[in-house]
């Protein structure tokens, strides 16, 4: 007899150096899709460390993605994105009726949230410099976190169109 285990929780605590940062983000991704969370919300002034070019990640975001399904990304600009990361930028063009691109202007680069937030789990990079920070699901860090990207979203315009039109 054959036992299933039960998916390993996402990482809890402190965090140091690109590596760490890229697998919490990776392991985020595979555990929305597995236990199907209905939103997330990534920030950061323009997603340059994060592994969105990766095939595992654009696979794990092909099964989280469906309906009912919502994704915002915040960023100061998304120009690193459309040149760095070419799956995700397909991906997004799939599926961007659950994609909320959004460019906020109102941090400075250096100051901007790094973060992913999910009703079940936050991770935020605390210094950019060293990419050190903290993850877990601690109710009042998940709130603080959600009140900040709501406060940025609040102050932010659309960015980065799936598709763009031309006269």
């Amino acid at each position: 007899m054959t036992e299933l285990l039960a998916p390993s929780p996402l990482p809890e605590g402190n965090f140091s150096g690109l590596a760490a940062f890229a697998q919490r983000v990776r392991d985020a991704l595979a555990c929305a899709a597995r236990e199907g969370w209905s939103h997330m919300v990534w920030s950061d002034a323009n997603f340059l460390d994060w592994p969105l070019r990766e095939k595992a990640v654009v696979e794990s975001l092909n099964a989280w993605a469906g309906s009912g399904r919502r994704l915002v990304l915040l960023a100061h600009r998304f120009d690193e994105v459309q040149r760095h990361h070419v799956r995700f930028v397909q991906w997004r063009n799939t599926w961007d009726h659950v994609v909320d691109c959004r460019v906020c202007k109102q941090h400075d680069v250096s100051e901007f949230p790094s973060a992913l937030w999910s009703p079940h789990w936050v991770m935020r990079r605390l210094d950019l410099e060293h990419s050190t920070g903290i993850s877990g699901t601690e109710p009042q860090r998940r709130v603080l976190l959600k009140e900040e990207l709501d406060e940025c979203r609040r102050q932010s315009s659309p960015g980065f169109p799936s598709t763009i039109l031309g006269l």
